[in-house]
């Protein structure tokens, strides 16, 4: 996988901690860069092991499955894409917590607990990278310096751009992610 291919890759898998973020930054409306990027931390390390986790997972299988796993490839891109596809059409209004109830440990643990929920796609999606030639490692990196970067980023810019940037963007990761797994099957198939 280039260059380009791993950036997009690693930026779709950003998306809906992005959208998350961009979430929280709407209730909040001066947030502090620390706590953005403790908050942006979490998302991103979560987000860096969950496809480490999938990769391992596909790799176990990868042996019995070598026939169609270009097909399986496809089906899990294009599956965690058409759910960000759909995530972005779904209106969802942010849930602001009320500010005098937000003690910093349950913040902390909601962080985790949200950062491992926005992850099941990445793992996913790293099933998916065992069947291919890429350096898991360097994936991994990526996707975890763009979420890491994107989660801060959406905090502090949330209260003045609103939800509708989260959902474009997770409509962007959507399409690319569907993108790359029809490439991967017209390769596989000889078409590209």
């Amino acid at each position: 996988m280039g260059v380009a291919a791993t950036a997009a890759l690693a930026l779709s898998m950003s998306a809906d901690a992005f959208a998350v973020s961009v979430s929280k930054g709407v209730c909040t409306p001066h947030p502090r860069l620390r706590d953005a990027v403790r908050s942006g931390a979490i998302f991103g390390v979560v987000e860096a092991i969950a496809p480490l986790v999938g990769w391992s997972l596909g790799l176990i299988a990868s042996r019995y499955i070598q026939a169609f796993d270009h097909w399986i490839a496809f089906a899990i891109l294009g599956y965690v894409g058409s759910k960000l596809l759909r995530e972005s059409f779904e209106a969802a209004e942010p849930q602001c917590e009320d500010e005098s109830v937000t003690p910093e440990q349950p913040r902390i643990g909601l962080a985790i607990l949200t950062a491992v929920g926005t992850s099941i796609d990445s793992m996913a999606v790293g099933v998916s990278l065992a069947f291919l030639p890429v350096n898991i490692w360097v994936m991994a990196a990526a996707i975890g310096t763009a979420t890491f970067t994107m989660a801060t980023l959406g905090i502090m810019i949330g209260h003045h751009v609103g939800n509708k940037v989260g959902k474009r963007a997770e409509t962007a990761a959507g399409l690319v992610l569907i993108g790359i797994g029809t490439h991967i099957l017209l390769s596989h198939l000889g078409l590209l």
